[in-house]
């Protein structure tokens, strides 16, 4: 073969080569900027009409104006969340089409205690929308008016404070430990199934008090006395006449505090993760979802991926520090 006739089939070849290397760059574009290409599955684990349902749905309301696609709720209820978010980790593809909505603390705290299958190494956040702190509530006939009223009859009567909050080692447990170590009291926490179920059990006379969310207890506060919000500060655009447990003399801070989003299972490419929380992003900052909330009592917090990584990997530590500061004997009694 003479030297022109190879140098003519370097070019083809090479011509060819970057017409290869463009067509798969084009296709590896189109294929991100395509997704979604169909309706996104997200679990909620808990029932439906709880907080957590209920801002889900109004949250994720414009979904497809920002996404291109509709978000479809699945509630799947059961063990304070470890049945939903067991099955997004197990049953979950990794295309992105399949989302939960988290509870923090509630599934950090829980894959510390018990063998979930979850945990926030084979979780990815998205986005979050909401912060939801703890309120103690108490029905309206109650002889409690205050703080002070509550824990003076718990040290009078030890273990006889009946207390309902939304599950095991979510946040409402959370502040209930809290307020047992700030004063020195011994109460006796009832498990729900959900946060509905958790304020049902107030407002009938099956428990004394209850560890409850601000959004659930403000909507029913015709029914309900709130008498402390486990938090850093009032909430003076919801509850501006209810104190924070610090304002009254007993430590308990924000730790307890349910922030709600959306999150993926691990395997999920990050260029679907970035789009997904961008646009979730934008969608939670719309004015319209922001009224919606505010109407139903739900405090909002914004935040993107990468804060929310900080802020998952911070509350573990917190949450590992917390635990470590219970005995085997009130473990197992939790459980």
């Amino acid at each position: 073969m003479n030297t022109k006739n190879l140098l003519q089939k370097t070019k083809i070849l090479a011509g060819t080569l970057a017409s290869t290397a463009v067509l798969i760059s084009s296709t590896s574009i189109l294929a991100a900027d395509d997704f979604p290409t169909q309706p996104l599955n997200m679990t909620v684990s808990y029932s439906a009409g709880g907080a957590t349902d209920f801002q889900a749905r109004i949250a994720t309301s414009k979904a497809e104006q920002y996404l291109g696609q509709p978000v479809v709720i699945v509630n799947r209820p059961g063990a304070g969340g470890q049945v939903g978010w067991n099955y997004l980790v197990q049953k979950g593809g990794k295309e992105g089409y399949d989302l939960a909505a988290y509870n923090v603390p509630h599934f950090i705290a829980q894959s510390l205690i018990y063998d979930t299958y979850y945990d926030i190494d084979n979780l990815e956040p998205v986005a979050n929308w909401g912060a939801d702190p703890a309120v103690l509530i108490v029905g309206q006939n109650s002889q409690f008016e205050t703080v002070d009223d509550l824990v003076d009859y718990a040290k009078e009567n030890p273990g006889k404070v009946t207390v309902s909050g939304a599950g095991l080692f979510v946040g409402h447990h959370i502040a209930m430990l809290q307020l047992e170590a700030a004063a020195d009291i011994d109460l006796q926490y009832i498990p729900t199934p959900g946060g509905v179920d958790a304020l049902r059990f107030v407002q009938g006379g099956q428990v004394m008090a209850g560890f409850n969310n601000l959004s659930d207890a403000y909507r029913s506060q015709d029914r309900i006395k709130i008498l402390g919000v486990a938090d850093q500060q009032r909430s003076d655009k919801f509850l501006p006449d209810v104190p924070t447990f610090q304002e009254v003399g007993y430590e308990v801070d924000d730790s307890s505090v349910n922030f709600r989003g959306v999150m993926a299972p691990a395997g999920v490419p990050e260029e679907r993760l970035k789009m997904l929380s961008d646009a979730m992003v934008e969608m939670f900052n719309d004015g319209e979802i922001q009224t919606k909330m505010e109407e139903g009592g739900s405090p909002m917090r914004v935040m993107g991926r990468e804060e929310l990584k900080e802020m998952w990997a911070n509350r573990q530590s917190y949450l590992k520090e917390l635990f470590s500061n219970l005995d085997q004997e009130e473990l197992e009694k939790a459980k």
